[in-house]
């Protein structure tokens, strides 16, 4: 089933684009279009509400979000909270009801985990469609479907749902989408799945739906031992192991240090590389034919991929968050150490050290310590509220009206407001362009990494062209055909970027279909994205003389063109920041 919703797209101020109306397929990352019917209807109950006794209307007052979704509040649903540290079975008793269901939806924080469910639906005769930000595979008569939280549909009724990875609910980022998910899918049964810290708050927030909420805990299924000896030598890698740190280079590194020793070939995860990227490397990490024994990885193996792994080694306890370098919480380091030792693999036990001695004591008090209770919900307001914040101002720029409704809002004590600095930053730029309030707030809830030059310089382009013409070709932006293997980390890492921007020009054609119609293309060049990196990391690995190269499935296209330094420049043209 879909969960797009065709709209008319609302008239541009630009010239170009302003001389016709076309259909928008819109399902932002924050909320869908049928929230906004919602609530207008919502907001209209409690405008007279708020008229008789005050005769005034707040817009910032977000103190009731559970009122927003109308159609979830006409039922009362049975919601089970299932809870306990990771590798206790918690999600799978959750998706055993999901598929023994009439109908149902499955919301994850990845698109890796979102696709693994779908495949796992599919598998056992559940038609089930996968549907992401940047991907739609929709079976037919199909009434199950697997999405990211962001995606979830929270107008269709349904018998089952499963919230997956709950505690998220307090991230400052992304919490607001598991809020919308937990308060406003529609359906008989809600599964909720998660860490025990978040229990107490969902208690709290469901108080106020009258839903039914019954909390089951669980137990470790395998036994996780920290280890009282740190790693030591390098030479006491082992097959099986993983070493955790927290940055690109810092991977890199460990991965040539690790194969320097000789012994051993490491598979590499980390959150920039592409995620069929990341599937290839954890799947040649987990065949017992791969000469890929030794995984180096971030914390993006905390959820989304199931990792043979038999030690997690911490080569470091600090990690830089974008703003300082700090200590890694409670719940992150349980989070990564529970991956070791999963139930059903070949490693029945996990174990779990770091490389220096000097963190242990922090490894084993995280370990011994409940992870600290969740004390708020994230939350963000409803496009159709800045729009009429953006009439009761009179003002289509984007920038102020999301800065100064922020600043007004006023919430419950069990709310916090999602940290909107990069949105903040990309109202910014496309405020620069004549476009309507509408075309910006989806260009600033678009998956830009505002933080990458390239990413960014990508962003501006399609805004700039979208703008003037009011149709974005891929083909006036990139240049098919200049992509090439790297030679260089560096190089690697612009790739990853030019990666990061064809998933961007994708995002964008789901939800402006008519103006951003070369999605095929992209996905093509993304695809080849992703092979010149695997290529890459293929090349960059030592190979001991006479050692089997693995050979099982696809392999990566080999381009043996040189590559040349300045060709990524060459992807974008130069960008003007202001209108045309």
């Amino acid at each position: 089933m879909a969960v797009a919703v065709l709209l008319r797209q609302r008239a541009l101020s630009s010239p170009h684009a302003a001389s016709s109306c076309r259909n928008v397929v819109y399902t932002s990352g924050l909320f869908s279009n049928s929230d906004l019917h919602s609530m207008v209807n919502s907001t209209n109950l409690r405008f007279w509400r708020t008229y008789h006794n005050s005769a005034k209307f707040d817009l910032t007052d977000l103190t009731h979000p559970h009122i927003w979704y109308p159609k979830a509040r006409e039922k009362k649903r049975n919601v089970f909270l299932h809870v306990g540290p990771t590798n206790s079975g918690k999600t799978y008793s959750a998706l055993k009801r999901l598929e023994a269901s009439s109908s149902g939806v499955y919301c994850g924080p990845l698109r890796l985990l979102a696709r693994e469910i779908a495949q796992r639906l599919n598998k056992v005769n559940v038609p089930c469609n996968l549907i992401t930000g940047q991907e739609r595979d929709e079976i037919e008569g199909a009434k199950h479907s697997s999405v990211t939280v962001e995606m979830a549909d929270v107008t269709t009724d349904y018998q089952c749902a499963v919230i997956d990875e709950i505690q998220m609910v307090g991230c400052k980022s992304r919490g607001y989408s598991f809020t919308r998910a937990l308060l406003g899918l529609c359906s008989d049964e809600l599964h909720v799945c998660g860490d025990p810290a978040a229990v107490p708050l969902i208690q709290r927030i469901l108080e106020a739906t009258g839903d039914v909420v019954t909390v089951q805990y669980y137990e470790r299924l395998s036994p996780l031992v920290p280890l009282k000896s740190p790693l030591g030598s390098f030479s006491n890698i082992k097959a099986g192991d993983c070493l955790v740190t927290f940055s690109r280079r810092g991977i890199y590194t460990l991965k040539k240090r690790i194969e320097r020793e000789g012994k051993h070939l490491c598979s590499v995860v980390y959150g920039s590389l592409p995620p069929e990227t990341r599937t290839k490397q954890a799947t040649m990490f987990n065949d017992d034919t791969s000469d890929l024994d030794v995984l180096v990885a971030s914390d993006a193996i905390g959820m989304g991929l199931n990792l043979n792994i038999s030690r997690i080694i911490f080569s470091t306890m600090m990690k830089f968050d974008g703003f300082c370098n700090r200590e890694l919480t409670v719940a992150e380091i349980k989070q990564i150490a529970g991956r070791a030792g999963r139930y059903g693999s070949k490693f029945p036990v996990g174990e779990v050290t770091c490389v220096d001695a000097e963190d242990l004591p922090l490894l084993h008090s995280s370990l011994k310590s409940a992870s600290p209770i969740i004390e708020r919900a994230g939350l963000f307001p409803t496009f159709d509220l800045l729009s009429l914040y953006s009439r009761l101002h009179g003002t289509d720029f984007f920038h102020p009206v999301l800065e100064r409704f922020l600043e007004k809002a006023k919430l419950s004590p069990d709310y916090f407001i999602a940290d909107c600095e990069d949105m903040l930053k990309v109202a910014a730029i496309v405020d620069d362009f004549p476009l309507g309030l509408y075309d910006k707030y989806l260009f600033c809830i678009s998956p830009v990494d505002i933080r990458d030059d390239i990413s960014v310089q990508g962003l501006v382009q399609f805004a700039e062209n979208y703008a003037r013409k009011g149709i974005v070709r891929l083909k006036e932006i990139f240049t098919p055909g200049t992509l090439q293997v790297p030679k260089t980390d560096n190089q690697l890492k612009e790739l990853e970027s030019v990666h990061k921007v064809l998933e961007l020009y994708v995002w964008l054609s789901f939800r402006m279909d008519d103006s951003f119609p070369d999605r095929e293309v992209a996905a093509s060049q993304k695809s080849i994205c992703s092979m010149l990196i695997e290529e890459y990391l293929e090349r960059s690995g030592w190979r001991p003389q006479g050692r089997r190269k693995f050979l099982r499935g696809p392999q990566p296209q080999k381009l043996l063109q040189e590559y040349d330094e300045s060709q990524l420049r060459k992807y974008f043209q130069e960008v003007n920041p202001g209108p045309k």
